[in-house]
Order: C-alpha cells, then sequence, then structure tokens
C-alpha cells in the first residue's frame, strides 16, 4: 500500500490502539487528543503532535476521528479550529466514533460543500478487537469513498461492510448496541445465578460459552466478571450515550423498545453509583447490589 498522510484525533482506549496499527503499517501520522500524554506511545513510534484538529487536518489528505459523544464529534470536525476548517478539496473525512445518525449526514453535507469526502465508520469489538485489529467496521457514505478507505479500514478490522447512505454506519451499530444491551443483562443474571449456587463462573463459561448460549459477551466480558475485573474496554458512560441515541431513534420512529430501555435504565443506574468509568460488565455490580450478592472474588 502507498504511503499516506493521515491524522488521527482520539486516542483513547480504542482509538490508541487502531492508530497504532496505521503507523505499524508504515503510514505518516499527526495526532490530537485532547490530553496530549495520551498520545505518547504513537509519538514515540514517530507520529507528529498537532495542536488542534485543524492542524491535524492541514497537514493530512485522510482525518480519522474516535472521540467520546457527538457533542466532541462536533466539535473536532465542524467547530472553529476542527477538521473541517483545515481540510482540503479531495481530503477525507472518516469518523469512527459510535455518534447520531444526523450528525453523521450533517457532517457529510458540510464536507459536501468543500468538496470534502467524507464517511461515518462505527467500530464493534472493544479494546480487545481495537488491539488485536479485529474489529467490525459498519460504514455510510458514497462506494467510491469507501473502497478507496477500505485498504486503511483492513488495517484495523476483519470486518467492513457499506451499509448505505451517510449515516448507515451509525444506524447499523446502533442495532448492534440494542443486541448488546440484551445479551449483556443475560450474561449479568446468568452468572449471578451461578455465583448464588456457589459455581465456578469459569467452568460456567467454559460450557455455556460454547453452546446455544454462546456469545462475545459471555466469552469475554463473562470471564472479566468472573475475575473482578471492570476495567474498561468500553465505557459505560459511552455505552449510556449509546442507548440514549438508539432510544432516542426509536422514538422517532415510533418504535418501542422496551428491553432496551430497561437495560438503559440500570445503566443510568451504574452512573448513580458512580460507576461510569468502568467497563459494560460494570452492569454485574448493579444487579450484584440489587441481589445483595457477594462477587466471585
Amino acid at each position: 500500500m502507498t504511503t499516506q498522510n493521515i491524522g488521527w484525533i482520539g486516542t483513547g482506549v480504542m482509538g490508541l490502539s487502531m492508530c497504532g496499527h496505521l503507523i505499524d503499517a508504515g503510514h505518516r501520522l499527526t495526532v490530537f487528543n485532547r490530553t496530549r500524554e495520551k498520545t505518547s506511545p504513537l509519538l514515540e513510534k514517530g507520529a507528529a503532535w498537532a495542536e488542534t484538529p485543524e492542524q491535524v487536518a492541514r497537514s493530512s489528505d485522510i482525518v480519522f476521528t474516535m472521540v467520546g459523544f457527538p457533542e466532541d464529534v462536533n466539535e473536532v470536525i465542524l467547530g472553529d479550529d476542527g477538521v473541517l476548517a483545515g481540510a482540503k478539496p479531495g481530503d477525507t473525512v472518516v469518523d469512527m466514533t459510535t455518534s447520531s445518525p444526523d450528525l453523521a449526514r450533517t457532517i457529510y453535507q458540510q464536507c459536501q460543500a468543500k468538496s470534502v469526502l467524507a464517511l461515518d465508520a462505527p467500530v464493534s469489538g472493544g479494546d480487545v478487537g481495537a488491539r488485536q485489529a479485529s474489529l467490525a467496521i459498519m460504514v455510510g457514505g458514497d462506494q467510491p469513498v469507501f473502497d478507496a478507505m477500505r485498504p486503511l479500514l483492513e488495517i484495523m478490522g476483519k470486518t467492513i461492510s457499506l451499509m448505505g447512505a451517510a449515516g448507515a454506519g451509525q444506524h447499523t451499530k446502533m442495532t448492534n448496541q440494542i443486541l448488546i444491551a440484551g445479551t449483556m443483562i443475560g450474561v449479568v443474571e446468568s452468572l449471578l445465578y451461578a455465583s448464588r449456587m456457589g459455581m465456578d463462573a469459569h467452568r460456567v463459561i467454559d460450557v455455556i460459552g460454547k453452546g446455544a448460549a454462546s456469545s462475545w459477551s459471555i466469552n469475554n466480558q463473562g470471564r472479566r466478571i468472573a475475575d473482578g475485573d471492570f476495567d474498561p474496554g468500553f465505557y459505560i458512560k459511552h455505552f449510556v450515550k449509546d442507548m440514549g441515541i438508539a432510544l432516542e431513534e426509536s422514538k422517532r420512529m415510533r418504535l418501542s423498545l422496551p428491553g432496551l430501555a430497561l437495560v438503559h435504565q440500570f445503566y443510568v443506574a451504574a452512573m448513580a453509583m458512580g460507576w461510569e468509568n468502568l467497563g459494560t460488565q460494570g452492569l454485574y455490580k448493579v444487579l450484584e447490589a440489587m441481589s445483595r450478592q457477594p462477587s466471585f472474588v
């Protein structure tokens, strides 16, 4: 692959690894993050630092963003010193944040007005998928832009699909988060049941994780719960944001999703308990508290 000048904004739990893969593949990276220290591993690999998202764009032909919330996406791309302020005609902006479909369409339209190309490309797979470059990447935008960006996306993920026009990547990610929400409550309740019966959680997962109940969540998040590991692969506060977007979109469609609404409330309770920076497996702590059930460790 031809070496390209790439910008990267957002070097959190997932973005750090994703950006690192692009550097390892030989590309020239310019990076920005609100906390510069979090970019240190990338700077040590040879990435250049920029003071603003606008400066990132001026140094790059392609800019990836991987930040936290829709308001962050709006600021770093459309803000006064955002990516679009520094982008040149023919540049490409790829937002990999899980964000609002409406915002993805707005970014697409404003990029078009400046002859800049845009994709929304949220991901699934958490910190493990980011580290292993095995993410699922769901993309919204135009086919020629997707085809041009696919070699770069393949450096970060294993399953890459164009799902439709601008915003379709975000809508697909909402379906992903709805499914995860329902699955996570099943994971937590099954492991609470096992704990109450005095069973070894890992041995239980060894069995149910290979049968009809098998899922990524039980085999990955379930293991973390069993080990008492609630560090974030994906933050509770970000999952609450994602579920909120899905519920808002559902309301707009006059679609009832009571399961999602229930799990959303349990995660809101986790935030109220001060656990917003735990990983999504921290849902276990909420139901554990409700059952006054000791954890596995």
